[in-house]
C-alpha cells in the first residue's frame, strides 16, 4: 500500500536514510528542511522538495495544503546538546515552536499519523539501569533533552485532541554514512575523518565512558516498522531504537583503527562537566510490538561508516 510521506529534515543524515527506504518500497515522499545542517547532496530525486523552515509558519502552511500527508516523519531539529546549553531559546524555537506549526497544519491537512524523532541516550539522563527501559522516568538535563521531552507530551495532546496517531522512536547513538563529521553528536563519523585525515583524536577522559552505537540503516528501517505500527495507547506508543549493547569510546577507537588499517594517535583531554558515563538503551518493546532488531554489527556498520569518509 502506497503511502503519502512528508519527511522533515528528509536532507539530513538520519532523514535522508528514511527518505531512500521509503522510496525504495513505492511510497511517495515530500522533504521539508532548510539546509541549515541537511545537504543538498542527501536529496533523493525523486522526492519532492521544500526549503523551509519550520519556524515560518505561513511557508509551512503551504506546505501541508499542498501536500496533505497521511504520515509525518519528523526528523528535524535543533541536535547540538552544547548548542542548546548556550541558547536555550533558540533551542525551543526549532524543536517546541517549529513542531507546533507543523502540528498545528497537520490537523486540517488530515494528517493520520506521526513518527518522531526522539532521544534515548539525553533522556534518560544518568540513569540507574542500563541498559535503560522505556519505563524508566525521563531525568532531561539538557534544554536539547527537555525539548525532547516536551515534543512527546504534545503528541500525546494531539493524539487526544485530533485523534493522530503518534510514535515516538527514542535513539541511542546513530552513526553511519553522511553524517556530518564537524558537528558533536556523531564521535564515530568524527574520529573517521580525522583518521583518513592522520589527524589526532581526541578523547575526553579515559574512554571508558559507553554508549549505545546503532547503525543508521538499522534506524531507517525503524521508521519503515512504525509506518504500519497502531500502538493500543500512548505508553506502546515509545519505543527505544538502540542496540542494548554498551561500547566503550577506546573500543570505537580500536574499531576504527582495524577498519582503516592506521594506528590513531589518541590525545587524551580532561572528561566534560556533565557527559554521561555510561549509557545504553532496552529494546525488547521494539522488537515485540515493531518486529524490529538491529541488524548490523557494530563492526561492519564502523567499515561502512569509515569507507565513506575515506
Amino acid at each position: 500500500m502506497t503511502r503519502k510521506i512528508l519527511v522533515t529534515g528528509g536532507a539530513g543524515f538520519i532523514g535522508s536514510h528514511i527518505v531512500d527506504k521509503y522510496l525504495s518500497l513505492g511510497h511517495e515522499v515530500a522533504i521539508v528542511d532548510d539546509l541549515t545542517t541537511g545537504k543538498k547532496e542527501n536529496i533523493n530525486s525523486r522526492a519532492k522538495f521544500y526549503k523551509v523552515d519550520l519556524r515560518d509558519k505561513r511557508s509551512i502552511a503551504k506546505v501541508m495544503h499542498r501536500e496533505r500527508p497521511e504520515i509525518i516523519n519528523h526528523q528535524a531539529a535543533q541536535k547540538s546538546v552544547s548548542n542548546s546549553v548556550e541558547d536555550p531559546t533558540h533551542d525551543a524555537g526549532i524543536n517546541v515552536i517549529g513542531f507546533l506549526n507543523l502540528m498545528e497544519e497537520a490537523k486540517p491537512a488530515g494528517v493520520k499519523k506521526v513518527i518522531f524523532a526522539s532521544t534515548g541516550g539525553a533522556i534518560y539522563g544518568d540513569a540507574k539501569e542500563v541498559p535503560t527501559p522505556e519505563t524508566y522516568p525521563p531525568q532531561p538535563v539538557s534544554p536539547y533533552a527537555i525539548t525532547k521531552f516536551t515534543t512527546e507530551q504534545y503528541l500525546r495532546f494531539y493524539n487526544q485532541t485530533a485523534g493522530i496517531t503518534p510514535v515516538v522512536l527514542r535513539y541511542s547513538n546513530v552513526y553511519g554514512p553522511r553524517q556530518d563529521p564537524f558537528g558533536e553528536a556523531g564521535v564515530v563519523a568524527i574520529f573517521s575523518k580525522l583518521i583518513a585525515q592522520n589527524k589526532s583524536l581526541s578523547v575526553f577522559g579515559d574512554g571508558k565512558q559507553t554508549r549505545d552505537y546503532v547503525f543508521v540503516e538499522d534506524v531507517a528501517q525503524a521508521s519503515v516498522k512504525a509506518l504500519k505500527y497502531q500502538p493500543k495507547d500512548f505508553d506502546s506508543a515509545i519505543i527505544n531504537i538502540g542496540t542494548g549493547i554498551e561500547t566503550p569510546l577506546n573500543d570505537i577507537v580500536t574499531l576504527l583503527e582495524k577498519a582503516s588499517g592506521k594506528k590513531a594517535e589518541v590525545k587524551h583531554e580532561p572528561a566534560r562537566a556533565g557527559d554521561l558515563l555510561r549509557s545504553a538503551i532496552a529494546i525488547t518493546k521494539a522488537d515485540k510490538l515493531l518486529g524490529w532488531t538491529p541488524a548490523v554489527a557494530l563492526k561492519t556498520g564502523i567499515e561502512k561508516t569509515y569507507k565513506f569518509f575515506e
